[in-house]
This record gives C-alpha cells, sequence and structure tokens, in this order.
C-alpha cells in the first residue's frame, strides 16, 4: 500500500465511525439550513494575484508545522493581507485537523473558505455544507469517474462550490466532459510526495479556455509567484509558507501587489 493508500482507509474508518455518532439525515437537514454561502469562484475571479491562504497544523510530509496555531487569529492575518479565500485542513489523522478549525476561521472573516480533506462519500459532502463550509477540495485520483460526478453533482445541488484537484494527464482527460468551473493542479504527487512546480503551468494548458487554475503545492515565495505568473497562472493555494511565517500579512500583501499580465487579469 502506498501512503495515500493508508490514508483513504483511515478515512473510510473514520465516515463510518461518524455515521454512527451524527446519521447523515440530521446533516441533510443543516445543509438544507444553509443561506449564508460565500462565493468562492466569484472571488477568484477578480483581477490581480489571487491566493487560497491556508490553514494547516502539520501534513505526512512535514510533520508538525504548527500545532499549536489558533485558525481564528490565522484567518484574520490571512484576511489582512488580500487573501482571496482561506482553505481549512480538517483531516484529523495526519494533518491534525478538524472542523473546529474551519468553524473558528470562518467565524471571524467574510472571506468564503473551503474544506480541504479527503472527501470520498456524500456523507462528507453533507458534512461540508453542515459545517460552515462554503467550497470543498475534491481529489481526482481517489476518485472513479461515476463518483466524481455524483460528488459534483451533489455538492452544488446543496449550494456548494468546489476545488477540483488533478495531477497529471490523465486526470486531466477525466474531468474534460464535467463542469468544472475552478481546477487546482497540484505540483505535488500524493503517492510520493514529490514537487515539480512547472507542472502546473504544464497541465493548464491542456484545460479548456476560461478554466479558472489554481497552482496548489510548491509555492515557496515571491519567486515562485513571479515563475508562474510569467506561466500564465494567476492563481494559487498556498499554506506551509504562510503558516510558517512570523507576518503572513505581510507576504500575502507583497504577494498580491505584483503586477499581472494584463491578458491574465482578463480571464475568468
Amino acid at each position: 500500500m502506498s501512503f495515500l493508500d493508508h490514508i483513504l482507509a483511515a478515512k473510510r474508518a473514520e465516515i463510518d465511525a461518524a455515521r454512527h455518532l451524527k446519521p447523515q439525515a440530521e446533516l441533510e437537514a443543516l445543509a438544507a439550513k444553509r443561506e449564508d454561502f460565500r462565493g468562492f469562484a466569484e472571488t477568484l475571479a477578480r483581477p490581480g494575484v489571487r491566493v487560497i491562504a491556508e490553514i494547516k497544523r502539520a501534513s505526512p510530509s512535514l510533520g508538525d508545522i504548527r500545532p499549536d496555531l489558533h485558525p481564528g487569529d490565522l484567518a484574520l492575518a490571512y484576511q489582512d493581507g488580500g487573501a482571496a479565500a482561506i482553505s481549512v485542513l480538517t483531516e484529523p489523522a495526519f494533518f491534525q485537523g478538524s472542523a473546529k478549525d474551519l468553524k473558528r476561521a470562518r467565524d471571524v472573516v467574510e472571506l468564503p473558505v473551503l474544506r480541504k480533506d479527503f472527501i470520498l462519500d456524500p456523507y462528507q459532502v453533507y458534512e461540508t455544507a453542515a459545517m460552515g463550509a462554503d467550497a470543498m477540495l475534491l481529489i481526482v485520483r481517489i476518485l472513479d469517474d461515476e463518483r466524481l460526478a455524483s460528488l459534483l453533482a451533489l455538492a452544488h445541488g446543496i449550494g456548494l462550490e468546489t476545488l477540483v484537484e488533478i495531477h497529471d494527464e490523465d486526470d486531466a482527460k477525466r474531468i474534460a466532459g464535467l463542469a468544472v468551473p475552478v481546477v487546482g493542479i497540484n505540483n505535488r504527487d500524493l503517492a510520493h510526495f514529490q514537487t515539480d512546480i512547472e507542472r502546473a503551468a504544464r497541465l493548464a494548458a491542456q484545460l479548456p479556455r476560461g478554466t479558472a487554475v489554481v497552482a496548489a503545492s510548491g509555492i515557496r515565495g515571491e519567486d515562485e509567484i513571479r515563475l508562474s505568473l510569467a506561466a500564465g497562472l494567476r492563481r494559487f493555494l498556498v499554506g506551509e509558507t504562510l503558516v510558517r511565517a512570523p507576518d503572513p500579512t505581510a507576504i500575502l500583501k507583497e504577494w498580491t501587489s505584483l503586477p499581472v499580465p494584463l491578458i491574465l487579469n482578463s480571464e475568468p
């Protein structure tokens, strides 16, 4: 088994345990009451460098990053720096995240909040809406075609937006026939956790015109942002660099003030 297989096995066990604590019908009722969704794709479409700033305590490849972080304080720092949206890791076993982290972050900001987790089951879609997220991550390589399409449809049906993550050409081909307005391209291979900062630009060229592309993983600083801008990308999801930074607000202000080619600002 790869390390990703271990993560997914743990996630399936977590879902089974959650069903016994809170039946899906209860989550469906909570999701149906939501009237406060914040526009995720809308904020990413605005001009300039758009950063989804991530709240992450730990990761399998890095270990502890900042386990004692306060989600609310960090979310406010991100908002003050000009972040377009907040991403919150909610996976508990390997990333030390939780639904509480997401709620604490969203309660203090006006930005849309993305739930980042390993979504495998309809139960988690209702769970995502019930915990207050505005969008959720769907990772193509951990879902078969039928499940990917059904989870996308379910999410959109209850008001949740999605960030659909791909990693290679096969993933890109699999989403070709789906309505996927926002695509995240992970520069890191989830099987081996190796990073190639130029992967996002290469894959973006294979996606339909009008797709909002988000480059994720491997963004260490201004050099990577400038390199990506030159390659035609202006949207980024950044975690470790911002979480470790003494002043994430200042870093975000620097990044979001970088000049963007006019042709990029005219795209969705």
